[in-house]
């Protein structure tokens, strides 16, 4: 334990004055070192008079000490970030050519939203030559790169680029000297080194032995054995964050003590003596780290794995303490930049909690429950001590709670090993031999689907994750829930008590909740998903089918969405326009359903997003339509009609992204109740996909697709006035009208895509039918028609956006517009999927809440 204070006191010194000027770390290095002497020569006559310096003199010893070290070291680092000539050409926002090497792996961000495929390139570097104008200079400094992702992932740690761009300072506090914007792909100049070269040869091999593999599972595996996650499914990303299972991907001490715990018990097998059995152990795990990349972060892994390892390994949880913090310590002095990363701090914090707590808790499992299995009692104790330490940080983080992250640690857990040691197994023999690297990872496959499966159904679950406030305010409510828990739960009594009461709130979430408030709603006709900043609506067209309207910006969001509401068919998908929050998520619509055909724009700008989707779609032998308007479809209780674009009439905008906005495709959708009687209709039989059972197509003027089933004009309904409110629902009144022989009319929307002004006032020329419901076009922004809004008569406007947008959606104005005109806004960065539902003959608007 004496070593503890010198390392909480060694960070905190690091996380202040890393956003301090060099001259405050030096004057706090001196008074500690000073402070230190002071108390040394006091001690030292106290030796002289009495036994020694007594427990707390040592102890004060120990952190001005640590203290003192750690300033120096922070203080040099500051001083060689900010001065010189890359923090003044910073300052200055200079255009520069340089020279870097990169440091660590190129993290590829895919941008939120947007018109086309914007992914953004973080790398962090070495800036080794720099060149603005006339001036060019030698220099070794960190900096962090920012640019297009293009070029950079076959880039690896180690390999020397030229790049151009302008440099900028960066953040108080970030240990690197600029960030530097780039400008262009990178140049390579160099070949990476030999280790890196050595790592790279397995990394590339697990990933061909997993191609035997389903798509979410060949994605995975590389990132639970080495971190590659270069190819991870973003739905399975996302399943994971959700269920609190992303800590799996990170290389952690957890990987290298599988591995190193793997080796040991294959050793002790051979009958190998304890002093060989150890040095195995010790050249797996280097062999493990170089496999995952020596970077920072994977040799701090090894560290902590080691500790881990050690204490675990030997019932020692004292000695695992010191060595932890001797471990921090030492951390911090190699790169007093960890201080402030959240990483390291989960690092930690993780292992601490299960030193410090899980032995504890395991012993009073075993002496409570004595039936309980010791190992399922050991991994009770630890999946839950390493959630309850680090809760504290994921408030500071994400002010949330992530409620299920227990039980699917739990589960996944058991999973976890089998698929770490048959990945990595896969990985050294995949050089050697493919097939057999292939044999081994078919069963890790099985493993890895495990925690698929897991981190889905923890996903699904009600209150996976609970919101909670963040930063400081969220950490003192969160203390304080904790401290009432530990007085409540002090006596037996009070334990079973409470026990009882979290089963039956459990019972309820997993039970009544899904009962009471049920996902999707009981007659739900319409969902706009929650895909972030983007578009992405479902259209109830029978059980278990859906037509589906824009695709938003991401796969797994789509997939996910379709996934919660049961959709396993889709007959048709209707893209409104080719931006990438509008398409970029059809692949995720496409997995593991049978979809008959698409609709797209007339207009193919831009063309790069237009393009991927047609490649996409010919790839899948799906057919690809032009929207023509007239075109008419019904499915169940949807019929579907296309108002706009007219065809010939050139789209108007002040730029390309308008151009494309009004190209948009938009649709009129009415709904009606079951029919009275049945109707016969003669139709002639299909030729393509789009015709499965129950689709009527109608094409209602020429260059209508071919194979589609001819039926007769709609009559138009009468006005239908009123709304039904049950159960929480919003009132949706309105104008609107169906089809005779459909039952009686439920209700109407007006889907606008992305309509700018100028296409909202040629439909408002051509005549715009009064609806219930308006997807407010392009996400709720400030270029709107007021007349075209007033035209729709709706109650209720949808709005489709992103809770995080560099655009200000949804515009104020915009809200103001809609209150005006006594519409009722629903958003989905507010409201999470916003579902349209059928209550007693009208419509009704119900929100699942985030």
């Amino acid at each position: 334990m004496a070593l503890v204070a010198p390392a909480l006191a060694s960070w905190l010194a690091a996380v202040v004055l890393l956003t301090c000027p060099a001259v405050i770390g030096v004057a706090v290095a001196l008074t500690a070192a000073v402070a230190a002497a002071v108390l040394r020569t006091t001690a030292s006559r106290r030796r002289r008079r009495a036994e020694g310096p007594g427990t707390a003199a040592r102890a004060g010893l120990a952190v001005l000490a640590s203290v003192a070290v750690t300033a120096t070291v922070v203080a040099f680092r500051v001083h060689g970030v900010t001065t010189g000539p890359v923090p003044d050409l910073a300052r200055r926002e200079a255009a520069v050519s340089v020279e870097a090497e990169i440091t660590e792996d190129p993290r590829i961000r895919p941008h939120p939203g947007g018109v086309t495929r914007r992914d953004t390139a973080v790398v962090r570097a070495r800036l080794l030559l720099v060149s603005a104008l006339r001036e060019r200079y030698a220099v070794d400094v960190p900096v962090v790169l920012l640019g297009p992702a293009a070029g950079w992932r076959a880039l690896l740690p180690s390999q020397r680029v030229r790049l151009r761009g302008r440099l900028s300072p960066a953040r108080p506090g970030e240990p690197v000297a600029a960030v530097l914007l780039v400008r262009g792909p990178p140049e390579p100049i160099g070949v990476p080194s030999a280790v890196q070269r050595a790592a790279e040869v397995p990394r590339a091999g697990l990933r061909e032995a997993s191609d035997v593999l389903p798509e979410d599972q060949r994605g995975l595996l590389p990132g639970l054995v080495v971190g590659d996650v270069s190819r991870m499914d973003e739905e399975v990303r996302l399943d994971m964050t959700t269920a609190g299972l992303s800590h799996l991907t990170a290389v952690s001490g957890t990987n290298l003590a599988i591995v190193a715990g793997a080796v040991f018990a294959l050793s002790r097998l051979a009958g190998l003596p304890l002093a060989v059995r150890a040095v195995v152990a010790v050249i797996a795990m280097i062999a493990f780290s170089i496999v995952a990349r020596p970077s920072p972060s994977v040799l701090r892994a090894l560290v902590m794995g080691m500790v881990a390892a050690v204490a675990l390994g030997t019932g020692r949880t004292r000695d695992g303490l010191a060595a932890l913090s001797a471990t921090v310590l030492g951390l911090l002095v190699f790169d007093p930049g960890l201080a402030r990363e959240w990483g390291f701090a989960l690092s930690v914090v993780a292992t601490g909690g299960i030193l410090v707590l899980a032995p504890r808790w395991r012993d009073r499992l075993e002496r409570r429950m004595p039936r309980m299995p010791r190992l399922l009692a050991e991994a009770l104790a630890v999946t839950v001590a390493a959630q309850v330490a680090v809760t504290p940080l994921l408030v500071l983080m994400s002010g949330r709670l992530d409620l299920a992250a227990v039980p699917a640690n739990l589960l996944a857990e058991p999973a976890v090993a089998p698929a770490t040691v048959l990945g990595f197994a896969a990985a050294v023999t995949a050089p050697i031999s493919m097939d057999l690297a292939r044999l081994l990872v078919r069963p890790a496959g099985w493993a890895v689907g495990w925690i698929i499966a897991v981190a889905r159904r923890a996903a699904d679950l009600p209150f996976a994750t609970a919101e909670w406030p963040g930063g400081a305010p969220g950490l003192a409510a969160l203390a304080a829930v904790a401290l009432v828990g530990w007085v409540v739960l002090r006596g037996r009594a009070r334990r079973r008590f409470a026990a009882a009461l979290a089963a039956g709130a459990l019972l309820t979430a997993l039970v009544a909740v899904p009962v009471v408030s049920p996902w999707p709603p009981p007659g739900w006709l319409l969902v706009a998903c929650d895909v972030g900043q983007g578009d992405a609506l479902v259209l109830a067209a029978g059980p278990g089918r859906a037509v589906v309207v824009d695709a938003g910006p991401a796969p797994g969001l789509a997939n996910r969405c379709l996934r919660a509401l049961g959709v396993r068919q889709v007959p048709l998908v209707i893209l409104t326009h080719p931006h990438l929050d509008h398409v970029g998520g059809l692949p995720g619509v496409l997995r593991g359903r049978a979809v008959g055909a698409v609709v797209v724009s007339p207009g193919r700008v831009p063309e790069g997003e237009a393009g991927r989707v047609s490649r996409q779609l010919q790839a899948a032998r799906i057919p690809e339509w032009r929207a023509v308007r007239g075109m008419r479809w019904r499915f169940g209780p949807t019929e579907i009609t296309v108002l706009a674009p007219e065809p010939g009439t050139a789209p108007q905008g002040t730029g390309e992204g308008s151009i494309a906005n009004n190209a948009s495709v938009v649709l009129l959708v009415r709904w009606s109740g079951p029919p009275r009687t049945a109707t016969a209709h003669t139709v002639r039989e299909p030729e393509g996909p789009p015709g499965e059972p129950g689709a009527l197509v109608t094409p209602a003027t020429e260059g209508a697709q071919e194979g589609a089933v001819q039926v007769g004009e709609a009559q138009e309904g009468g006005a239908q006035e009123g709304a039904a409110q049950a159960g929480g629902a919003r009132e949706v009144q309105g104008a609107s009208g169906v089809r005779g022989d459909q039952g009686a009319p439920l209700g109407a929307a007006l889907l606008a895509g992305d309509l700018e002004t100028e296409a909202q006032e040629a439909l408002l020329r051509s005549g715009v039918p009064r609806v219930d419901v308006l997807k407010v076009p392009h996400h709720g922004s400030s270029r709107q028609a007021p007349a075209f809004l007033a035209a729709t008569g709706a109650r209720a406007a949808l709005v489709s956006v992103g809770a995080v947008n560099d655009y200000g959606h949804p515009a104020q104005v915009t809200l103001r517009r809609l209150r005006g005109l006594g519409m009722r806004p629903y958003r989905t960065d507010l409201s999470g999927d916003i579902a349209v539902v059928a209550d007693h003959g009208r419509l009704a608007v119900v929100v699942r809440g985030r």
